[in-house]
C-alpha cells in the first residue's frame, strides 16, 4: 500500500528570516514538502497558479499586495487552505483574515515571554497537516449559501439584521432563558460562528455559551467581533456572569467554562484538569449545561478536529435536551460533528446556514 503524497506547502512572508524559519519547521516533517516561497501577495498568487500547493502559510502585513487582498483574490479564484501566522498584537487582523476564508491561524509566541519556540513549531505543523482532506471555510460557505427559494417544509428563519444595531437590554435575570444553547467548535469554527451569530435576532429568548478551541488572548477579541455581528450581547465569559436570555459568552482560552447553579444560572471558570482532554472543553460545558438546564439544554456541534463534545452531548440527551450537528457538506473539518453523528446523539444534522436559521427560530 503506497503512502499518501506529501502535503505541498507555499510559505508567504515578506521577512526572509521568517520565511526561512517557517520553511525549516515544515521541511523537518517527513510528510510536508515546501514547494515555494513568496515575499508578497502578488508573487504568492503567481506561485499558487504555477505550483498548485495544498496549503499556504500567510503573513498579513506585506508590501505590494497584503495578505487580505491575497485572500480575497485566492478565495474568489480557487479556494485552498490558508494558515495565517500572526503575532498576538494582530488579533483583529487575524479574525478579519478568517472571515475572508483563512482556515486557521497560529499565534507567534512572544519571545520575551516564551523563548522556547517548540510551541510555534508544534502549532504550525499541526495546522498545516489539517490541509489534507479539508476545504477552506470560503469553499464551505459556498456550499452553505441557501437557495433562492426555500425548500418545502423548511423552517422559517428569523430575519438577520442587516447591520449590528445597538443591543437591547437583556431580559431580567428573574425570567431566565428559555433554553441554554451550548455551542462547540474548533478548526473552521470562527467563520462558522460569525455566520451563526449574524442570524440571532434582537430579543433572543435563549442564552448562548460558546467553546471555541482558540489560544488565550484571542478569545476576548473574538467575542467582541461576535457582539458586533447580530442581535445578541456577546462577551468573554467571567466568573459569576449571569446566564440570561439574549446574552452569549465565549469561554476564555486555556480555561474551562461551566454553569454554577448555586446562585441561579451563573458562569464558573476553572483551570483545566487531567480529565479535560481538550481546553477549553466542550465536554465540560455540555455536561454542566445538561445538569443546569435539563430538557432546556441545546447542544450544537460545529466544524472541528477530534471528538470534543461527545461525552457532554450524551449528558444533554440523557437530561432530555437536544443535540444538533453541522452536516458534512459544509463542515470545514467533520471530526467533531461526525463523532456526534456516529455516536447517534444528533437529533438533527444540518448545513451551516440552515442550522443558523434553526437556532434563530428556536
Amino acid at each position: 500500500m503506497s503512502s499518501p503524497a506529501r502535503i505541498r506547502a507555499l510559505v508567504v512572508d515578506d521577512s526572509p528570516s521568517n520565511r526561512r524559519s517557517i520553511a525549516d519547521i515544515l521541511s523537518n516533517a517527513s510528510d510536508v514538502e515546501v514547494v515555494g516561497h513568496a515575499a508578497d501577495g502578488e508573487e504568492a498568487l503567481r506561485l499558487v497558479t504555477q505550483l498548485k500547493p495544498d496549503v499556504v502559510t500567510l503573513d498579513l502585513e506585506m508590501p505590494k499586495m497584503d495578505g487580505f487582498t491575497f485572500l480575497r483574490i485566492l478565495m474568489g479564484r480557487s479556494p485552498i487552505p490558508v494558515i495565517v501566522i500572526s503575532s498576538y498584537s494582530q488579533k483583529e487582523n487575524v479574525f478579519k483574515a478568517l472571515e475572508l476564508g483563512a482556515l486557521d491561524f497560529v499565534a507567534k509566541p512572544d519571545r520575551a515571554r516564551d523563548p522556547d519556540l517548540d510551541t510555534l513549531r508544534a502549532a504550525v505543523l499541526a495546522k498545516v497537516m489539517l490541509a489534507r482532506g479539508v476545504r477552506s471555510p470560503f469553499a464551505a460557505r459556498r456550499v452553505a449559501d441557501p437557495p433562492a427559494a426555500a425548500k418545502p417544509g423548511a423552517l422559517k428563519s428569523a430575519p438577520a439584521p442587516a447591520a449590528a444595531p445597538a443591543k437591547p437590554a437583556p431580559a431580567k435575570a428573574t425570567a431566565g432563558p428559555q433554553h441554554v444553547v451550548a455551542i462547540a467548535a474548533s478548526t473552521g469554527g470562527p467563520s462558522a460562528l460569525m455566520d451563526v451569530f449574524a442570524k440571532l435576532p434582537k430579543g433572543y429568548r435563549h442564552a448562548v455559551l460558546v467553546v471555541q478551541h482558540m489560544p488565550e488572548n484571542f478569545t476576548r477579541t473574538f467575542a467582541e467581533r461576535l457582539d458586533r455581528r447580530g442581535g445578541v450581547r456577546v462577551s468573554e465569559g467571567r466568573d459569576f456572569d449571569v446566564v440570561d436570555a439574549g446574552t452569549a459568552f465565549v469561554c476564555p482560552g486555556r480555561q474551562c467554562m461551566e454553569i454554577d447553579t448555586q446562585r441561579g444560572l451563573r458562569l464558573k471558570l476553572r483551570p483545566a484538569t487531567d480529565k479535560d482532554r481538550y481546553v477549553p472543553s466542550a465536554d465540560a460545558l455540555f455536561a454542566s449545561v445538561a445538569k443546569a438546564a435539563g430538557p432546556r439544554a441545546v447542544g450544537v456541534v460545529l466544524t472541528g478536529m477530534g471528538d470534543d463534545g461527545v461525552r457532554g452531548a450524551k449528558a444533554i440527551v440523557d437530561a432530555g435536551g437536544i443535540v444538533v450537528a453541522e452536516s458534512e457538506e459544509t463542515a470545514v473539518v467533520y471530526g467533531m460533528p461526525g463523532a456526534i453523528v456516529r455516536a447517534k446523539l444528533a437529533k438533527k444534522t444540518m448545513p451551516l446556514m440552515e442550522l443558523a436559521d434553526w437556532l434563530a427560530a428556536l
